[in-house]
């Protein structure tokens, strides 16, 4: 179903969207929330910038966005995917707890705010730039990755990565010698275990956006992971 969302707001479009059978391409959308919210059922391409909180909540299927994305990407999203084939506001994955997120651009702040996995679902988010300040901050599980491809920024993340970080894990395509975190978290090159769990990840990605998945893999990568001594962890089931 073709839906041109010029005239249509937020709620209009999304009435649309849960009536609709089967697939649908958005034309002209500029800036309408909440964009398959809570779906589960089908796939939809966007032409235009979707508003904040783009597949929060999102259940299965994939939101495939040809521009930017503004806030709250993929908020508590429970499955399926989104595939952002530019940058992405603030606070991208909140509370996701399953699901990937892939976006070709860089990320504002707060990515992966509170991120959390349970038994066999692990959310993963793959962002190919930059990502802001408060990456992974509170992150109780699941997998965020950082390339930092064709990044002008002499550093692909901001300040206080990892601040509150107490499960999951972190791949940093940096040696990141000159990156501050916190003192609870582990920080160590990638060794080729990592390498062989990165590689699905980046193969994805590398995938969608026509990047070299060799070339990716060439640079040193990092890895984060929350030090076992982490007076947060005991307070979390999502650990």
């Amino acid at each position: 179903m073709l839906l041109d969302a010029r005239d249509l707001d937020y709620k209009a479009l999304n009435d649309h969207l849960r009536s609709a059978q089967g697939d649908c391409s958005i034309t002209g959308c500029c800036g309408q929330r909440f964009i398959g919210a809570g779906m589960s059922d089908k796939n939809i391409s966007i032409e235009g910038v979707p508003g904040n909180a783009l597949g929060a909540y999102l259940n299965g299927g994939t939101i495939t966005v040809n521009a930017n994305a503004q806030d709250a990407v993929g908020d508590t999203m429970n499955a399926g995917r989104i595939v952002v084939h530019g940058n992405i506001g603030d606070a991208a994955g909140y509370a996701m707890r399953g699901g990937k997120i892939f976006v070709k651009g860089n990320a504002g702040y707060r990515a992966g705010i509170h991120m959390k996995a349970y038994e066999d679902k692990i959310p993963v988010m793959v962002i190919g730039g930059t990502a802001g300040s408060f990456l992974g901050e509170y992150q109780a599980g699941g997998v965020i990755v950082v390339l930092g491809l064709h990044a002008k920024a002499e550093e692909i993340v901001g300040f206080f990565p990892c601040t509150g970080m107490h499960g999951g894990k972190m791949f940093l395509r940096s040696d990141c010698r000159n990156v501050v975190f916190p003192d609870q978290v582990t920080v160590r090159p990638a060794g080729e275990t990592d390498l062989e769990e990165l590689r699905e990840y980046v193969a994805e990605y590398c995938a969608l956006f026509g990047e070299d998945l060799g070339g990716v893999l060439a640079s040193p990568f990092t890895v984060v992971t929350p030090d076992t001594k982490n007076p947060y962890k005991q307070m979390y089931v999502a650990n």
